[in-house]
């Protein structure tokens, strides 16, 4: 028995734990890791940046400097011959790096309008909620209010007694004491 103990604690030193309650190691990657966050921002900035007039001013100027650098300078100079290859290159390039750069600043935009949008319609619900809250109150001080006595309901409902009771003395004079007890006591 004691043997049979002892390999068990043996195999049970050999085999590692797994550890649920502890997070696994992080495994490397082949592919640097860089922040999202980060990149968007960035991809943002030079959207921005390519939607602007100055893009525009200095894109034209660079491509009139390097079409007539290359046309009239001399033959050792010119870099770009006349169906300026390089050129259709470069701006391909440009563009290639440009349209997805600008589609991820648009899709961080319609990113930011949801959750805005998210926002203003829980704030519109909150407001409705709040107007029909408020107007269910009105209501009930309106039906309260047709329940209380106003000072010209009273004023007119003493008008009415005094009236009845004058009726009643023109009715019924007191100018005798026929109907008194006065002498009885």
């Amino acid at each position: 028995m004691a043997a049979e103990r002892d390999r068990e604690r043996e195999r049970e030193r050999s085999v590692p734990r797994i550890r649920l309650d502890l997070p696994r190691e992080r495994r490397s990657r082949l592919l640097p890791e860089y922040d999202p966050e980060a990149f968007g921002r960035l991809s943002e900035r030079i959207a921005r940046f390519l939607g602007t007039g100055r893009f525009l001013v200095w894109m034209t100027l660079t491509i009139v400097v390097w079409v007539l650098w290359n046309v009239f300078a001399p033959g050792s100079l010119k870099f770009d011959e006349y169906p300026f290859i390089f050129l259709t290159l470069a701006l391909s390039l440009q563009a290639s790096y440009a349209a997805p750069l600008i589609l991820l600043a648009q899709n961080r935009q319609d990113d930011r309008d949801r959750v805005n949008l998210e926002q203003d319609r829980k704030q519109n619900e909150r407001s409705i909620a709040d107007t029909e809250y408020l107007t269910r109150e009105i209501a009930a001080l309106r039906m309260g209010l047709g329940e209380v006595a106003t000072r010209d309901w009273i004023r007119s409902e003493f008008q009415d007694l005094i009236r009845e009771l004058e009726e009643r003395r023109d009715l019924f004079p007191s100018g005798d004491d026929r109907g008194s007890d006065v002498p009885d006591r």
